[in-house]
């Protein structure tokens, strides 16, 4: 298997706030922190590790619904990242909490069984950030019936 590099830049524009650069037509982001640190104009760098996770996550559902036709669209995450103190009394994510929401009914959708029990090893960043904060993952239908 080859090795990928992804490169992001970021330049600081005042304070805490950065522009970021991730090459390519991709448009700029700004991230910020929250007040009183920063002036929060863009979104923070928790807020983005949570948009990473429940992004990959989503791909991650799609693509291994989608290996067997499916078509579970349109699908929805909510995570919730606690943030407290470590031990040291240092600021931590302590834990994540994904919440996937399928856009039709389950019974509308063939093995997924399998997709639920398989999805999660192919997601690259929840299983990266997952050695380091815990995540839960839960899963329902578009009718609320609850999945995982």
């Amino acid at each position: 298997m080859s090795d990928t590099l992804v490169q992001v830049s970021l330049v600081q524009q005042h304070d805490y706030r950065f522009d970021i650069h991730f090459g390519g037509d991709i448009p700029v982001l700004t991230g910020d922190e929250p007040a009183p640190l920063g002036t929060g104009l863009g979104p923070s760098p928790v807020q983005l590790l949570s948009a990473a996770v429940g992004n990959c996550l989503s791909d991650s559902l799609l693509f291994a619904l989608r290996k067997f036709k499916q078509a579970p669209e349109p699908i929805r995450c909510d995570i919730t990242s606690q943030v407290g103190r470590n031990p040291e009394g240092h600021l931590r994510v302590l834990a994540m909490t994904a919440q996937l929401t399928l856009g039709v009914p389950a019974a509308s959708l063939q093995h997924l069984d399998r997709v639920l029990e398989q999805f999660e090893a192919f997601c690259t960043v929840t299983q990266s950030v997952g050695k380091g904060i815990p995540i839960t993952i839960e899963i329902s239908d578009s009718i609320g019936q609850r999945l995982k």
